[in-house]
């Protein structure tokens, strides 16, 4: 009975240690293959459970934590290139609603490196990573990877790393992430996902491209309003009459001529797409040099239309697909959509070039889609009038307004210009183009346009104005009624209208405020521990400070769990907190708790406890608050709200991710309410 008992005890204690360990679904081996005599190839295959994926290196702002590779430096070797990842499967994930590339079942991840020494050594490196299934994610992980490089041989080293080290995770997102179970006693996984499309992970959402479809088809109506476009109309149809013996046969031919007008452009957006990649080009959109470039050309398109050069294909070109276009028959009909393109091309150029900028930022096939919608719009109305030639008499006549069409889009293109300089600055943290310089600027840019459609302004192609139509003055007052909104924002306004494209509220010379607006020092005596959060809150970054704090002021507390690249996080400050009610109580009912949990700068060495997650030091500020938040309040999402008394009791349930603005002061005011009368 004794042995039974104790049989039964031992298997009841492995089967628990067993339970206690962290849910692990992904497992590292770094191997060495020698290319030649001083190149080598370091290879980090990832082993990923049924089930599960692993993300790209390349992930936009408001996505999963990508993976991220960091290799020791030693005077041993150098990197050469970046670490090269395989093709992978990229879908429009209905969690993130971004385009995300991920890899299952089995991946690897490979760096090329050059040796400088003839003797045995070991290279050291970090891999930074999120696994996710359809319905749990768990939270970010450092795994560690050992590389034996031996120049003597030709080395093939297996190793399975050890156990994960939960890092500081960013999940943007409004969709509810929670512990259902206590993360040390179960093996499961510990971010189950509350949402409505967690099932249809893998099932694409649209939404994105339909945008730019729209974009795209809007753009193409612009683009058949410019001089060299729109005298074009009255001439194919000429042609089309002419040289039809029928009305079906010439309805059959104009049918014939739109559908060769969306292929040609669709084959354009299919060969960027080859070209770069699907995955390349939303890889550009976050890069510094390629938001440069992108800048510049938006500039030169914008140059274009407002008439100082034209851009132009070489005339041989023209020549020789006219030649073509005269042979008739089907060949004919596509070499004449063909010429079309060419000879519209400096007024088409700039805006599909535009439209594939755009693009590129969704990535996927977007800029596919993109050129489908543009060309649907331009060879519609084309397609229509050859079918039907007697509504020519419906439009209107060629003139001067067609320039102007042309500037007011060059216009635009400068404007938009600015975003992408924006967006290096932002990434580079340079301060060189703050809020108040690009909201100067756009202010700049729409004044002149204001003027220009008054008629104050005239440009190198302009025919003379003798007065101004009931439309385009309607279109200056809106362009100027535009630039009066920008202007309060230069003092702090959030501009909601236009919110995402200027820098943000804190991105700025004066982060505090202006004018009677500003929050000083020397009027205001921060609490330690204490800064001036958004809207000149007085925030702790802190939480035992706050936690002191608020029971010296004998206030409820509000932990906001945040995050630095949070962008949901920033739209409930911009939208939400800039609520006059919301506002008042932030600043004077509450305390309000800000921990970030993307801060990656590092811990005291006496502050780097061990993780009750994994056993392992923690490392990071923001890996604290995240554990912090996880082993408290069972989630790991952001933003999440949290409103507590003293004794860090509930007040009342949590809040996530709201832009109802009254419903997120009825959360406010309850917990108010609770602490009041429990107090």
């Amino acid at each position: 009975m004794n042995k039974n008992l104790f049989l039964v005890s031992l298997l009841l204690f492995f089967s628990m240690m067993a339970e206690a360990q962290i849910y692990n679904p992904i497992k590292w081996k770094a191997s060495v293959k020698k290319i030649s005599d001083t190149e080598y190839e370091l290879n980090a295959q990832a082993v990923i459970e049924n089930g599960w994926h692993l993300y790209s290196q390349i992930v936009a702002d408001g996505g999963p934590i990508p993976t991220h590779f960091t290799f020791s430096k030693t005077p041993d070797f150098q990197l050469i290139e970046n670490v090269k990842e395989e093709k992978g499967k990229t879908i429009n994930d209905p969690i993130f609603k971004l385009q995300i590339k991920f890899f299952e079942k089995e991946t690897s991840f490979k760096q090329l490196i050059k040796v400088n020494r003839n003797k045995p050594f070991k290279i050291k490196a970090e891999v930074e990573f999120m696994v996710c299934n359809d319905e749990n994610c768990l939270p970010p992980t450092y795994d560690e990877l050992e590389f034996n490089v031996n120049p003597t041989i030709q080395p093939i080293v297996d190793k399975t790393i050890p156990e994960a080290i939960t890092e500081v995770g960013r999940i943007d997102s409004s969709a509810s992430i929670e512990i259902k179970a206590d993360t040390v006693s179960e093996k499961k996984p510990v971010l189950p996902i509350k949402t409505a499309a967690k099932k249809k992970l893998h099932q694409p959402k649209l939404d994105s491209l339909w945008t730019i479809f729209i974009l795209s088809f809007f753009s193409g109506f612009a683009a058949l309003l410019t001089p060299c476009v729109f005298p074009m109309i009255p001439m194919t149809v000429s042609f089309f009459t002419k040289q039809s013996k029928s009305k079906s046969q010439g309805i059959r031919k104009a049918i014939f001529y739109g559908i060769f007008i969306i292929t040609i452009y669709i084959f354009l957006g299919a060969v960027v797409t080859w070209a770069f990649g699907a995955d390349s080009l939303n890889a550009l959109s976050t890069n510094v040099w390629f938001n440069v470039i992108f800048f510049l050309l938006l500039l030169f398109f914008a140059f274009s239309f407002l008439g100082a050069f034209e851009i132009m294909l070489p005339n041989s070109l023209a020549n020789k697909v006219d030649n073509q276009a005269d042979k008739g028959g089907i060949i004919g009909i596509l070499f004449m959509a063909l010429a079309l393109a060419i000879v519209s091309f400096s007024c088409t150029g700039p805006i599909v070039g535009t439209l594939l900028v755009e693009a590129a930022s969704r990535g996927g096939i977007a800029p596919f889609m993109g050129m489908f919608g543009f060309s649907l719009a331009l060879a519609l109305p084309f397609t229509l009038f050859a079918a039907f030639p007697g509504w020519l008499n419906s439009l209107p006549k060629s003139g001067g307004w067609l320039n102007s069409v042309k500037v007011f889009l060059g216009f635009l293109e400068l404007a938009l210009a600015f975003k992408f300089l924006s967006n290096a600055d932002l990434v580079l943290q340079l301060h060189w183009l703050e809020r108040e310089t690009f909201l100067a600027i756009w202010i700049g840019i729409f004044a002149t346009l204001a003027l220009y459609l008054f008629g104050k302004i005239q440009l190198p192609h302009d025919s003379p104005l003798s007065h101004i139509s009931v439309g385009r003055l309607g279109l200056g007052i809106i362009v100027l009624s535009f630039t009066v909104y920008l202007i309060p924002g230069i003092w702090g306004a959030p501009l909601k209208m236009i919110s995402g494209f200027p820098p943000p509220l804190n991105y700025s010379e004066i982060p505090n405020g202006f004018g009677n607006n500003a929050v000083s020092g020397e009027t205001v005596n921060l609490p330690e521990g204490a800064e001036f959060g958004p809207h000149n809150i007085i925030a702790f970054t802190d939480y035992d400070k706050g936690m002191a704090y608020a029971r010296k002021r004998r206030k409820p507390v509000m932990i906001d769990f945040t995050g630095h690249a949070c962008v949901n996080c920033r739209k409930m400050e911009d939208n939400v907190w800039s609520d006059e009610q919301v506002l008042k109580i932030l600043k004077g009912d509450l305390v309000l708790i800000s921990l970030y949990v993307d801060d990656k700068r590092e811990l005291p060495e006496n502050e780097k406890d061990v993780s009750k997650l994994t056993g392992k030091k923690i490392k990071y500020i923001g890996q604290k608050w995240s554990e912090f938040q996880t082993i408290t309040y069972k989630t790991n999402a952001q933003p999440f709200y949290v409103l507590i008394n003293n004794n860090g009791d509930l007040l009342s349930e949590p809040s996530a991710y709201n832009s109802d603005i009254n419903e997120y002061l009825d959360w406010l005011k309850e917990g108010i309410f609770s602490f009041k009368t429990n107090n």
